[in-house]
């Protein structure tokens, strides 16, 4: 089975910049959507941004315009770029699929974003 493992993660002052990468251990060509999840203290986990096969992307309201998803299938490696980053973005960040079940979960990549 695929397994995932996020990095990328880091402490970064507010308005800064991040790249977290997302590697799977196998193929990730025939998985249509991949999905960045993140969870802040206390909240529940929750889809912020999707990309499907056909690089179609789609975010949730509160990273529009500063998040952009992208997918490299050569490299098995789902992509999210963070910019103009604010102290609510602060959580742990995973990558999943989106539909037809999860994947086991990886560790996830902190994410801390000081004001």
């Amino acid at each position: 089975q695929v397994q995932l493992v996020e990095s990328g993660g880091g402490l970064v002052q507010a308005g800064g910049s991040l790249r977290l990468s997302c590697a799977a251990s196998g193929s990730i060509f025939s998985i249509n959507t991949m999905g960045w999840y993140r969870q802040a203290p206390g909240k529940q986990r929750e889809l912020v941004a999707r990309i499907t096969s056909s690089v179609i992307t789609d975010y949730v309201d509160s990273v529009k315009g500063r998040f952009t998803i992208s997918r490299d299938n050569a490299k098995n490696t789902v992509y999210l770029q963070m910019n103009s980053l604010k102290p609510e973005d602060t959580a742990v960040y995973y990558c999943n699929k989106v539909y037809g079940g999860f994947l086991p979960w990886g560790q996830g990549t902190q994410v801390t974003v000081s004001s």
